[in-house]
């Protein structure tokens, strides 16, 4: 049996049909220092909560699989050490040994469905890494989208990526792609690319629609929902490009591979814009998680 594990907050919300928005842990223990974590974690559950909807963050915390976390729990995890960053290949084992870990996009994806959330909102996914197609670094993400059902609201693909052959798995995947309110998909941290979108909605009302078309077509996967970041957070492309390729060369160098690329790269661009990255990524994710409650106060039980 899985030791799902409810937050009394999320319980209650469940219970009394209240739409509820899943969040992902990874961005508190491997995105950002304490306290700096739990109190961008409490302002993005907060924007959740000030948009009608309940915030369900999700963690697995002595093989439990958490979903929702109360105060405590939240602040206790946020100063754990070496925590698991957990994807869809090892987030069982985990449970299933008393461990704990923090969740990926794909993790969330698969606990939210477990949990019935039909929404998540997170900063950016994973996709395919710059070099794949010598190291085959490609994330779990992608193909969690094309499998489980839920929405992800998210400011794009994270800017460090591959982005055109991101979205090229995508579409191969049969994940839509839906940029809200424009007709070019955003760049994490830029909220424009020279990438037009595939499909483009205006209102959280069709995009839950898609949503539970989808389902009724008996379809599987969810749907990705790409949020520009707001015009007085982006950091543009033009500024980004030479940091992330300093970032990417120091990572090839050091020979970080895996699930510690990620990180190292984001912590470098941290280093690299003095601070302005992390700005930028908060802002982008508060933003995200304000959709991504409007769309589950319009979802249809």
């Amino acid at each position: 049996m899985i030791p799902l594990h409810y937050a009394p907050e999320v319980a209650a919300a469940k219970e009394a049909g209240k739409a509820i928005v899943a969040l992902e842990s990874t961005i508190i223990t491997h995105g950002m220092p304490y306290p700096q974590n739990v109190e961008t974690a409490r302002l993005v559950e907060g924007d959740i909560r000030d948009t009608g909807a309940v915030p369900a963050t999700i963690a697995v915390m002595d093989g439990k699989l958490h979903i929702g976390l109360t105060d405590d729990e939240l602040d206790t995890l946020a100063q754990t050490k070496n925590v698991a960053k957990l994807s869809r290949a090892d987030m069982a084992a985990c449970i299933a040994t008393g461990g704990t870990g923090a969740t990926t996009v794909a993790a969330t994806m698969i606990a939210a469905n477990l949990a019935g959330i039909h929404v998540f909102a997170t900063g950016g996914i994973g996709g395919v890494h710059k070099g794949a197609e010598t190291s085959f670094d490609i994330s779990a993400d992608l193909h969690e989208l094309a499998q489980t059902p839920v929405t992800v609201v998210a400011a794009g693909a994270k800017a460090i990526l591959d982005l055109d052959k991101t979205y090229e798995v995508l579409e191969t995947l049969g994940v839509p792609v839906i940029a809200y309110g424009q007709d070019m998909l955003p760049a994490f941290w830029s909220a424009t690319s020279p990438l037009p979108a595939p499909l483009r909605m205006d209102t959280p009302s069709d995009i839950a629609s898609a949503g539970q078309m989808r389902a009724a077509m008996g379809l599987p996967g969810g749907q990705l929902i790409t949020n520009p970041i707001p015009a007085d957070a982006e950091i543009s492309a033009e500024t980004l490009a030479p940091i992330i390729a300093q970032a990417l060369n120091e990572a090839e160098t050091q020979g970080i591979a895996a699930k510690a690329v990620t990180p190292f790269l984001l912590g470098r661009i941290f280093e690299l814009t003095d601070g302005a990255s992390l700005v930028a990524n908060i802002a982008l994710v508060r933003n995200n998680a304000r959709l991504a409650a409007q769309i589950a106060c319009v979802w249809t039980p």
